[in-house]
């Protein structure tokens, strides 16, 4: 078995840039096809080789990633979330990460950051919380060190 095989499994042929899906049968030298990319410098980070689409992978080494928050979504001053898990993965603790304007809206928020941080840090142990406070509706992800 590949490098490739055993990173696409484990990740479930999904793009950790992107979150898009990869398919298995498309070229390697295709832009949506799959590679493996070297996601940290960081030589303590648990997980450092993730699947990413080709040109994903191409395009984040001339520009930083960032993972978009998604349009449906109703946020105000999204937190950079790849900054957030980075801080997150090091140190554990919690992290205001964004602000909504109604609680409905914050709990949207919060279950989709969950969903994507169990593919964007891969077993760290990520939950979100929902608090009121000044009129509107902070939401926050806390994580244990693994």
């Amino acid at each position: 078995m590949s490098l490739l095989d055993d990173v696409a499994r484990r990740d479930s042929w999904r793009c950790w840039v992107c979150d898009e899906a990869v398919d298995a049968d498309m070229s390697v030298n295709d832009p949506r096809g799959p590679s493996v990319d070297s996601r940290t410098a960081d030589k303590k980070a648990k997980v450092t080789e993730r699947l990413a689409h080709r040109a994903c992978n191409t395009r984040k080494g001339a520009v930083k990633v960032v993972i978009a928050w998604p349009d449906r979504l109703h946020v105000v001053e999204p937190a950079p979330l790849i900054t957030v898990a980075e801080r997150l993965e090091r140190k554990g603790g919690r992290e205001l990460v964004a602000r909504c304007p109604s609680r409905k809206d914050a709990q949207e928020a919060a279950d989709w950051l969950v969903d994507r941080f169990s593919r964007l840090v891969p077993g760290l142990p990520v939950t979100a919380s929902v608090d009121a406070g000044g009129g509107q509706y902070l939401v926050a992800l806390a994580a244990g060190r693994r």
